[in-house]
């Protein structure tokens, strides 16, 4: 498949419900198990790297650059650094 014959919009909005599972399984106090919050996050990294995968990024040199920008990014409302 190539980039520019993904449906962006449609992998997008799946990585959208995966988030919102996440927070369901928050909302409802479910941190284990199956549809438990560690599950559901590890469904947005699934999304997440099939859609790099998919469009070509390198998503391994994305995060080293973003980890390195963020090392002295301070954040709204938190005393440390995101890292």
């Amino acid at each position: 498949v190539k980039a520019e014959d993904v449906n962006l919009p449609e992998k997008l909005a799946l990585l959208h419900s995966e988030v919102s599972e996440v927070f369901e399984a928050y909302r409802h106090k479910r941190f284990e198990g199956r549809h438990g919050f560690g599950e559901e996050l590890a469904d947005v990294l699934v999304r997440t790297l099939h859609l790099a995968g998919l469009m070509d990024v390198d998503i391994e040199e994305e995060f080293l650059k973003k980890f390195e920008i963020n090392k002295s990014r301070s954040w709204d409302g938190m005393n440390e650094t995101l890292v």
